[in-house]
């Protein structure tokens, strides 16, 4: 498979198996890895850097966990409709996928920090992007 993906689940090879999910801030973006034969994640921390030095430490995690393809929590408002932060996060899922030539699936991560804060993270951001991954696995066949 090439190019970018949707959160279709019959979109998602049986093939990928290790997953690295992000939740993109501007100035934070939490990550997390996650197994889909467990359907597990784990919060990894956040990274907080910018531009080209935010994908020079994504590299670092990718090949650390050599995850088989990568998730983005992408932002909508409340009915679903988009905003600026969509548009960033899809954009940002993009530069990925070019970047690092792995598959990208988007989630809807719709109240995923509230969630993350709810449950007690110290870190929200990775607690974020470990309930969008986790998320993603549970909605894979």
């Amino acid at each position: 498979m090439s190019g970018m993906a949707s959160s279709n689940p019959l979109a998602v090879p049986a093939g990928l198996q290790t997953f690295l999910a992000l939740d993109f801030g501007l100035k934070r973006t939490g990550f997390a890895v996650g197994n889909r034969l467990l359907r597990t994640a784990q919060p990894q921390g956040t990274i907080t850097a910018e531009g080209d030095a935010r994908f020079v430490k994504i590299d670092r995690h990718i090949k650390e966990w050599q995850p088989d393809a990568l998730v983005v929590g992408v932002p909508f408002h409340p009915d679903g409709a988009t905003h600026e932060n969509t548009l960033r996060a899809r954009r940002f899922a993009r530069q990925l996928h070019g970047r690092f030539k792995l598959p990208v699936f988007e989630v809807d991560e719709r109240y995923t920090t509230t969630e993350a804060l709810a449950l007690g993270a110290k870190d929200a951001d990775a607690a974020a992007a470990c309930i969008i991954l986790e998320q993603f696995l549970r909605s894979l066949p």
